[in-house]
């Protein structure tokens, strides 16, 4: 959200018998005030433009989060559920695997700072895309590969990066990501927000997300917030 304070500060006319005089000064008062606020809307149009908004799925979420925490560009990554049927569900829900639901990140990012693009090399070097419902010990559709599209360029760019993926054989086994339409999220519950920040020292973060962090770190080490 961009925080914006207009300036609002009304030169007062001066006390004055010609009442022409001050109905002038009132009208460019007026004015004045209307050209400001038209160059506000103007800069807070372009400001919100460059905010984007992608939603990946690739195994637990915290360990997504924890990734996408960490690169440059990135505004905020919250932990969620999409692509399932019951509306608001919950982690326990989720984790029966009835619901249809993924564990995602929302990513919201600035444009001109990492593009769509670099945010799809970081999820498919992050995790493996070619197991089908499963990252490591966590399996079940919940933890599939998925990328949830928000508009028909993203689907564009992500169709054509798996293609080419595929093609290069850079992985043994083919990339089975699913790419599909974002149709709902759900924010998880609070406890899961900023997992790995909050819970550094927890078994599951050490052994399992940490490797996750650290070759994230190495591989695109020039595109770490610093």
């Amino acid at each position: 959200m961009i925080s914006l304070k207009l300036n609002t500060k009304t030169t007062l006319g001066f006390f004055t018998i010609a009442l022409f005089t001050t109905s002038c000064g009132q009208t460019k008062t007026n004015t004045m005030n209307k050209e400001e606020n038209k160059a506000t809307t103007i800069t807070t149009s372009k400001n919100a433009n460059t905010i984007d908004t992608a939603t990946f799925g690739a195994g637990c979420f915290w360990c997504v989060e924890a990734v996408f925490q960490r690169l440059e560009g990135v505004l905020t990554v919250k932990s969620g559920y999409s692509g399932g049927t019951v509306k608001n569900p919950s982690y326990h829900e989720v984790s029966e695997g009835s619901t249809g639901h993924a564990e995602v990140c929302q990513i919201t990012y600035d444009n001109t700072k990492v593009n769509f693009d670099e945010l799809l090399e970081v999820f498919w070097k992050t995790h493996d895309p070619t197991t089908l419902n499963r990252q490591g010990n966590d399996f079940g559709t919940q933890y599939r590969s998925v990328i949830f599209y928000h508009n028909n360029e993203q689907k564009l760019i992500a169709e054509k990066y798996k293609i080419e993926i595929n093609k290069s054989s850079a992985y043994p086994n083919p990339v089975i990501t699913e790419i599909s339409p974002l149709t709902n999220y759900y924010p998880a519950e609070e406890y899961h927000q900023n997992y790995f920040n909050q819970n550094g020292n927890q078994g599951y973060c050490k052994f399992v997300i940490q490797p996750k962090v650290d070759k994230f770190e190495k591989i695109f080490k020039s595109k770490v917030k610093h």
